[in-house]
């Protein structure tokens, strides 16, 4: 049975999606009033707060056994960049792509696949929540994003991570705009928090994220950017596209998906 801050963290992340989903339903004038942005973002504050003080900065989310795995597992979002760049690179089975880290950081780099997959690994099998209602359970390898971040080490202003994506979307309401994502520096750091790059044993499919994901177990699947290129390094996410530090986050969905 769920405790009262589960029940409480459910009931407000449910709020702020259906929130979200109202300038899209023509509801402007409500999304646009000073009081209603307040209200989404203190809904959305709670929710950080709750579910820290009560799953702790290191807590696991739930895994789960080969037996487990889904038989299929659903692709959300886009399921292949139209980006020239990108399918050029996925020609070549992404043997030139590289990862830029970069941002606040002491040490600027980039890393091919195989860099990346020398680094320190983790497996892990979980579940994906989708904000649409629907989960599927896969299994994942791929470098822990903590040792990424030792390796080009932070500089003290350091406060979030964004992961630059090759996709775009714009679901028919407007021009399609850059997918990005952000999490900050303790979810950046959690044991289960990696860049993926293996899926159920073979490598990721490019309807799943090729060359490179994000998994962040302990978000909703819109966090878990896919087609990584680049991953950046700031201390404001205000100054980047629409300044709510994520595509769908932009455009009214919560900051901080945690489940």
């Amino acid at each position: 049975m769920d405790d009262r801050g589960t029940i409480e963290r459910r009931l407000l992340l449910r709020a702020a999606a259906a929130a979200a989903a109202l300038p899209l339903a023509g509801c402007d004038k409500l999304s646009s009033s000073d009081w209603f942005r307040s209200l989404l973002a203190s809904a959305e504050g709670a929710n950080l707060r709750v579910q820290r003080l009560l799953a702790g900065r290191q807590a696991l989310a739930p895994e789960y056994t080969e037996a487990e795995i889904s038989p299929r597992f659903r692709s959300n979002g886009t399921s292949e960049p139209d980006d020239p760049a990108y399918q050029a690179l996925a020609r070549e089975n992404f043997a030139s792509w590289r990862l830029a880290v970069d941002g606040l950081v002491e040490r600027p780099t980039s890393f091919s696949l195989a860099e990346l997959a020398a680094m320190p690994s983790r497996t892990q099998i979980t579940r994906h929540d989708c904000v649409e209602g629907w989960s599927c359970i896969g299994k994942w390898t791929g470098v822990r994003l903590s040792a990424l971040l030792d390796t080009v080490g932070l500089k003290p202003n350091a406060r979030y991570i964004v992961f630059h994506c090759a996709d775009s979307l714009g679901g028919g309401f407007e021009a399609p705009a850059s997918y990005y994502e952000s999490i900050d520096l303790v979810d950046a750091f959690r044991e289960q928090t990696i860049l993926a790059y293996a899926m159920n044993g073979a490598a990721l499919p490019i309807p799943y994220g090729a060359p490179l994901r994000l998994r962040v177990e302990n978000q909703l699947g819109y966090k878990m950017a896919k087609y990584v290129m680049r991953v950046e390094v700031v201390d404001d996410l205000t100054r980047i596209a629409g300044g709510g530090g994520g595509y769908w986050e932009d455009r009214g969905y919560a900051w901080y998906a945690g489940i």
